[in-house]
């Protein structure tokens, strides 16, 4: 069976990011955001993906979920405005979190931003411009 959100694995061992062109999102799981999201795929597993993430100032990234897959994140820099499960807090460097399987989950970029993201097991939840 084709998985349409599957992804191929990353060929090596390792990855630089800046050797990695971004894909500026254009919907997360059918959604648009509002304002400037890219991600890198840092490097794709059989059972893991991980996502370097980028979002502008201003970006809002509107209430969705996942429904096949777990992600966890890490904010390297910036202040993120966070909404999961109903829960609201505010992210800023050093701090992580969870969007567990079927959780609604809503992000606002209160400064650029920069994260790691990853989701076990590994699917491509966006489509690029």
């Amino acid at each position: 069976m084709n998985d349409p959100r599957a992804l191929p694995l990353t060929e090596g061992f390792f990855t630089v990011k800046d050797q990695i062109a971004p894909e500026r999102l254009a919907a997360v799981e059918g959604v648009k955001p509002k304002g400037v999201v890219e991600v890198r795929r840092m490097m794709v597993g059989k059972d893991i993906l991980m996502l370097h993430v980028f979002r502008e100032k201003g970006l809002v990234d509107p209430v969705h979920k996942h429904m096949d897959h777990e992600t966890v994140a890490y904010l390297i820099r910036g202040k993120l405005r966070l909404v999961i499960g109903g829960k609201e807090f505010i992210a800023g460097p050093g701090t992580s979190w969870i969007h567990p399987v079927g959780v609604e989950h809503f992000s606002e970029a209160l400064e650029d931003c920069e994260q790691l993201e990853i989701k076990s097991p590994p699917r491509k939840t966006w489509v690029s411009e």
